[in-house]
């Protein structure tokens, strides 16, 4: 089966056909970095790396740039607040977010351009847009105008009115159109700022993805990401200058966008106190939990987070680990992902339905006793996990890292009190330590060899 994505531009499914076979590209939107990332800015970025580990299956060259948007207003107001250089307030939470995505299973993109490094770029496409007749200067501004473009609206479906009021624009005496937007703006003394032809400034938030993009992918890329809420404006701008500037060359070939994330049935948002940041959310759970919750819907689908949610997805991630934890002793005999998942996945990330494959291996895995049966559905699992980046750790590990909050050494103890119970006949005593141990979250279990015991799942 070929790979299908749906496509926001076309409202349809479409086969995905790269320009270059042998080299793929995928551009997605990136942080702003001025604060922790939360949860549902994780979404995109741990979706999209499912795609990215489902190309780089399939095709021999991927390159994937997830950009850093590193100038900003919010960045401005942070720095300004703390009495610091924005390359401080930048920097810092730059690594917090790369750090925060590896807990959840994210590969570092093939190349993570910074906006800043890129202002060169970005003053030469606008440069190109003003020479084409697609945007004007005005009072240190350079503006794109909306209405040199006919095909823009096309991506997002809005109507005019809608647009304009959906952009919430500026209203100002330098624009032609109401629905014309920033591509420069002039900086005062106390705000970051770059010379450019139309005076010290900095640039609009659209045109720095476009200019990356064209800097390290090229004019028409294959796969354009990000948020649904990043439609528009931002994407309907982004198509707007990118087609201009390549005169009328197709910018993004398909254009994908994960749903929104909810909190407990509501909307996250910072004036509501919901707000759940993955560095957190970190310290309450594994980070391969949350990147399970983060896939259980598909992606195009909303998805709500709760701690249930978080619960049901660690429960079932110690099921599968303990599946292969009982076969530790047996060599995988598959290595690459098998066709069953590969079909789900390729029809437009399924990953509830990849989710449902690998927990039908993990039931067949625990009644299998014949050895080469236990090895292939050990190898399906691994390889299916690393395409899905989950269950790539020793069982050992997984379970060793959930048993360190606990008191290994009075679980220890009490396990020893029981044994002396036992022996001695006193199993009222027994039972009692037996509660003592479930009460601490630790499951034993007797064998022939002595008493074991794990941390509940």
């Amino acid at each position: 089966m070929s790979l299908i994505l749906y496509n926001t531009l076309t409202r349809k499914k479409e086969r995905f056909e790269p320009a270059d076979p042998n080299r793929v590209t995928m551009y997605v939107c990136g942080p702003t970095v001025y604060n922790y990332a939360h949860i549902g800015n994780a979404r995109p970025a741990v979706v999209y790396d499912v795609l990215f580990r489902l190309l780089t299956a399939r095709y021999p060259k991927v390159i994937y740039a997830r950009n850093t948007t590193d100038v900003d207003d919010k960045i401005n107001a942070a720095a300004k607040a703390q009495g610091v250089p924005i390359k401080t307030i930048t920097d810092k939470f730059t690594d917090i977010y790369r750090a925060d995505m590896g807990a959840l299973g994210v590969l570092r993109p093939t190349v993570e351009p910074c906006a800043t490094d890129h202002i060169g770029q970005m003053i030469a496409m606008i440069e190109v847009l003003l020479d084409k007749g697609h945007a004007y200067a005005a009072e240190g501004h350079a503006m794109f105008n909306v209405p040199s473009f006919k095909g823009y609206g096309q991506l997002s479906g809005r109507s005019r009115d809608d647009m304009i009021a959906g952009a919430r624009v500026e209203v100002a005496p330098y624009k032609k159109d109401p629905a014309d937007f920033v591509l420069w703006k002039p900086s005062t003394p106390d705000l970051p700022g770059w010379d450019s032809p139309w005076g010290r400034g900095r640039p609009g938030w659209h045109i720095e993805c476009s200019a990356m993009i064209e800097t390290h992918l090229g004019a028409t890329i294959d796969i354009h990401g990000g948020g649904h809420d990043l439609i528009f404006p931002h994407h309907e701008n982004e198509l707007a200058q990118g087609t201009c500037a390549h005169g009328g060359a197709t910018y993004a070939k398909i254009w994908m966008h994960n749903g929104f994330l909810t909190m407990d049935k509501e909307k996250m948002s910072k004036s509501l106190g919901n707000i759940k940041t993955v560095h957190a959310l970190l310290e309450e759970a594994p980070g391969e939990a949350l990147r399970w919750a983060l896939l259980s819907a598909h992606y195009r689908q909303p998805l709500d987070w709760s701690d249930e949610t978080v619960t049901q997805a660690k429960t079932t991630l110690d099921r599968a680990y303990r599946a292969l934890e009982r076969v530790a002793n047996i060599a995988a005999t598959i290595n690459l992902p098998p066709k069953e998942l590969l079909d789900v996945l390729d029809d437009d990330l399924n990953t509830p339905k990849a989710f449902a494959v690998i927990a039908e291996w993990v039931t067949a895995l625990n009644t299998a006793t014949d050895p080469a049966i236990q090895a292939e559905l050990k190898g399906a699992l691994l390889a299916a996990g690393a395409v899905l980046g989950v269950l790539q750790q020793d069982p050992k590990d997984w379970f060793a890292a959930q048993s360190k909050n606990v008191d290994a050494a009075e679980v220890e103890r009490l396990i020893a009190a029981r044994l002396d119970a036992r022996k001695a006949k006193d199993f009222k005593e027994a039972d009692r330590l037996r509660d003592a141990i479930a009460a601490l979250g630790v499951v034993i279990e007797d064998r022939a060899g002595g008493t074991t015991w794990r941390v509940a799942e």
